[in-house]
This record gives C-alpha cells, structure tokens and sequence, in this order.
C-alpha cells in the first residue's frame, strides 16, 4: 500500500515485496516542505507486542493520524480487533487523544461484489462502536481499483493546513474562467488535493481513476526518460487540461465547450500560477 501511494510502484509490482519487518520509517515531502514522517508497523504478534509494551511512548507520542489496516479476509478477525483496540485504549487515547483514526478495511477485491458492502457496513460499525468515543472514518480499499487512491487522497486533504485556502481560491479560478470543475493534484504522488466543480458528475471516481492514468502514463515517461508537464485532452463533449502548476503541484481544468481555445485556458492557467504560489506551506507532521 505505502509503496503504490508513494513510492510509484504499480499493484502487479508489489506482488515482489516482503512483509514489512518491525517498524519501517520514511519521511514523506510533498507541497513544498511539508513533510510526512510515516512509520509503517508490521502486524505479526511479535512485532506489535513489542509496540505496546518498550515502544509504545516512542510510537504514539505526537501522533497526528493512526491509519490502522485490516485484512479483510483475515483468518483471526478477533484477534485483529484487539490488536486495533490497544492501539486505541493503551496507545492513542494515552498519548496522543486528538488524532486523526482512520481504518481501511482492505483487499476488498478478494470478497465477491454482491457481499462488499454488506461487509463493510458490518464492520465499519463494529469499529465505530469500539472507537467511542474517538470519532473513526472507514474505507474499503484495493490495491487493484481507485478506492485506496480515495481513502488517500481524503487522509492527506486532512492533513494540508491551508486547504480551505486552497478550495476557495480554486473556486474563484473556476468562476473567472467557467471552467466546469477545476482540481489540484499533488505532484509527487498525484493524490487530489483539492478540487471545486460547478456541474454536478455521475461518476464519484472519477477522481482517483484519472490519478492511476496519469500515474501510469507518467511511469511510461520515466522508462523513456521523459518528464511529464502537460496534457490535453478533447472530444465533442468536453476539454480537459491537465498542467503543471506549481512546484508541488497539478491543476486539472474541465470545459464544457470543447471548441475553447487552448491558448487562452493555458494562459488563464499561468496567470493563476501567481495567485496560488503563496498556498504552498511548511511544516512537519
């Protein structure tokens, strides 16, 4: 999961990596310098009885977001509960009682598509009954499909300070030019940042299915040794314009009329660059 978010791996390439042994550190940088210090913990016994016991103060000390992953199709489900409720009871609520909780019930693809959501609703409740009175937000996911990119990207919109910032700015932009939705993605990981749309759109994925594209195509830049910056896309129904924009960042821009000029949204675009440079942000978390 760490390695497709990011570190640009793609799902069949994480069939060659090894479970993660003990406690894996990295710091994460994206939108200028802000940086993600994650710490990946194995889940086998021996590891997380030694998280609850020597380690616990150092683990869970100033922790701003627990992201806690359950295996769907687990063989000890009791036993995953516990492990989650020392997390929150001895860990957490200890020594860190306002972060943020996330739980991804994940490998969701491996449970027959008539009895996913049945499953997680189940779940999901039972977590939330056990978190009290922690508040919790739960995802399905898989690596195989845009719903782990979706639990991701709404995490780290939590985490960006200056968000609200960003989605007023975003919907100025979007009123000046009429564009029909505008989106900022982040450069390193093309996770949604965030985004405003002025016509409603039946597909609530569409975000995350537009991040494993450019994903894909950016990994076919690379083994080219080409570096992506723009793309435009056009039909008889819409144009869309996906730029870099900042440093740290991509703006996607979606028309109505597919018979707008690319020079002007460009040069709308690059004006704009201006007015959204001052919403990179500093900081450690």
């Amino acid at each position: 999961m760490r390695s497709i978010i990011f570190a640009n791996y793609i799902a069949r390439d994480t069939r060659r990596l090894g479970a993660t042994m003990d406690v894996e550190q990295s710091n994460v940088r994206f939108l200028n310098n802000l940086v993600l210090n994650l710490w990946d913990c194995g889940g086998q016994d021996a590891f997380m009885e030694t998280f609850f016991t020597s380690q616990k103060d150092v683990l869970f000390s100033n922790v701003e977001v627990l992201i806690f992953v359950f295996d769907v199709q687990s063989s000890d489900v009791q036993k995953d509960i516990e492990k989650y409720q020392s997390c929150i009871e001895t860990g957490i609520m200890k020594y860190s009682p306002e972060a943020m909780i996330f739980c991804l019930v994940h490998k969701m693809d491996l449970i027959p598509k008539a009895q996913r959501d049945m499953l997680f609703s189940k779940r999901k409740e039972e977590l939330e009954h056990l978190s009290k009175p922690l508040k919790i937000s739960c995802y399905a996911t898989s690596i195989w499909d845009e719903t782990l990119y979706n639990a991701w990207s709404k995490i780290m919109s939590l985490l960006i300070p200056n968000v609200g910032q960003l989605k007023e700015k975003l919907k100025k932009f979007a009123d000046h030019i009429n564009a029909d939705e505008v989106l900022l993605f982040e450069k390193a990981t093309f996770l949604v940042v965030a985004h405003h749309m002025r016509k409603e759109h039946n597909d609530g994925n569409r975000f995350e299915k537009i991040s494993n594209i450019i994903k894909q195509f950016k990994l076919s830049c690379n083994k080219m040794q080409s570096f992506f910056r723009s793309i435009e896309v056009r039909n008889s129904s819409f144009a869309a314009y996906i730029e870099l924009f900042t440093a740290n960042m991509y703006i996607m821009v979606v028309m109505s009329d597919p018979q707008v000029c690319s020079a002007a949204v460009q040069l709308n675009i690059n004006n704009a660059k201006r007015y959204f440079k001052d919403t990179d942000h500093s900081g450690t978390m």
